[in-house]
């Protein structure tokens, strides 16, 4: 079998190589790194949005520490907290009502670790730590930022399907889920347990919205919503006011707040999506969100198409829902691919063969055959992964069993 594969990779190098005379400015022969979810896709789109989301902040703007000093998250811009309330109005994603409390981070990682700060601070300090799990395959990251600060309050316990242990614990429900997107429910479901609902892909371009999330704590990031990573902008929304508080001293005492100017933009950008959204002029262009489906639905159809004549491969069937949002039913089109590869190889392995770097499914809690493939890049680079996937010939392979 290994032999097959090694014949399928020289066959692909030969094919790539060629490949030098395609339309493309990226050369055939360098390594393309998919592990990430760097969402640069978006790119194209904001750039035609010209000046509309451009900002002038004056070098006397914006100096003092406080955004709203009488406020419980005192560094959070006012002007933020309406574009965010406003948004998940009009993409009907997320309860906002006036008793749910946004808390403002940089970026959802801090929001994570505050959140089990403030959950697990309460807890008798003398005890073990609280046990922090998620259903397999979870997201990667969550066993590192769970252990980074090693903390004695909490500590990473692993798969929440093989969790048994009795008392208190925190579980992370992840929806849609990265890195296999599906629509995941709590999995423990036992007396003493806080969940966080980690929401960062509860929008329309990648799954259907069938409602309004109302869970006790709910994380999202403008990252993932708008594609802009680099202001280094989440948010939190939260029922209980306590845990809201906590949060805060977390990100007091961490970074002394979050920056203005990311917030600002953020807002900016925000508004300028919400009024998009509600235009109902006749001759309207489509809005963001509209736009984000339209192109991962694009990405989408490609790849299962190359997944399928390849014969290596293989990706999970997601049912079709209707979204509220866009008014009809539409398939979901997760951030990530969820690739799983026949007989067992090493799906990461296999594909860096192809100078394609992934993150394989052991970073995830599952078997190496499986590897999780962004779906977030440029045009450029997401078509070139479809050239070295297309390359791989299944029955190479499939004749040397």
């Amino acid at each position: 079998m290994v032999v097959g594969f090694e014949k399928a990779v020289s066959a692909t190098k030969s094919v790539v190589t060629s490949a030098k005379k395609a339309p493309t400015t990226l050369s055939s022969d360098r390594v393309i790194n998919f592990a990430r979810g760097d969402p640069t896709m978006y790119e194209s789109y904001w750039r035609q949005m010209g000046e509309k989301c451009t900002i002038v902040i004056s070098g006397h703007n914006l100096m003092s520490y406080f955004s709203n000093a009488g406020h419980f998250c005192w560094f959070l811009m006012p002007e933020l907290d309406r574009a965010i309330r406003r948004l998940h109005c009009v993409v009907g994603n997320a309860v906002v009502d006036d008793d749910r409390y946004i808390v403002v981070g940089n970026g959802s990682t801090q929001l994570f670790q505050a959140v089990l700060y403030a959950l697990s601070s309460s807890y008798d300090p003398d005890t073990e730590p609280l046990s922090v799990v998620a259903a397999a395959p979870f997201y990667s990251s969550y066993p590192e930022e769970t252990e980074f600060l090693r903390s004695g309050l909490y500590k990473w316990a692993g798969d929440a399907y093989s969790f048994d242990k009795d008392g208190a614990y925190i579980e992370v429900v992840t929806l849609p889920n990265n890195p296999d997107g599906a629509i995941r429910e709590a999995v423990v479901n036992r007396d003493g347990g806080k969940l966080i609902h980690d929401l960062a892909y509860y929008w329309p371009q990648y799954t259907p919205i069938t409602g309004k999330a109302d869970n006790d704590i709910m994380l999202f990031t403008f990252s993932k919503a708008t594609g802009h990573a680099g202001s280094r902008i989440g948010w939190a929304i939260v029922k209980d006011i306590e845990v809201a508080t906590k949060m805060v001293k977390f990100i007091e005492l961490s970074s002394i707040g979050v920056s203005k100017e990311s917030q600002l933009r953020a807002a900016k950008i925000l508004e300028v999506i919400n009024d998009d959204c509600q235009n109902s002029a006749p001759d309207k262009e489509e809005n963001f969100f509209e736009y984000g489906q339209r192109l991962m639905s694009d990405r989408w159809e490609k790849l299962r198409e190359v997944v399928k004549r390849n014969g290596f491969f293989s990706l999970p069937k997601y049912p079709q829902d209707y979204c509220n949002f866009i008014g009809k039913y539409t398939d979901p089109s997760p951030a990530f691919a969820w690739l799983k590869s026949k007989d067992g190889l090493n799906c990461d392995n296999l594909l860096r063969e192809l100078k394609i770097v992934t993150r394989g499914g052991t970073n995830f809690g599952v078997d190496s055959n499986y590897t999780r493939i962004s779906m977030l890049s440029t045009d450029e680079e997401f078509n070139l992964l479809l050239e070295r996937l297309s390359a791989i010939k299944g029955t190479i392979i499939n004749g040397n069993n």
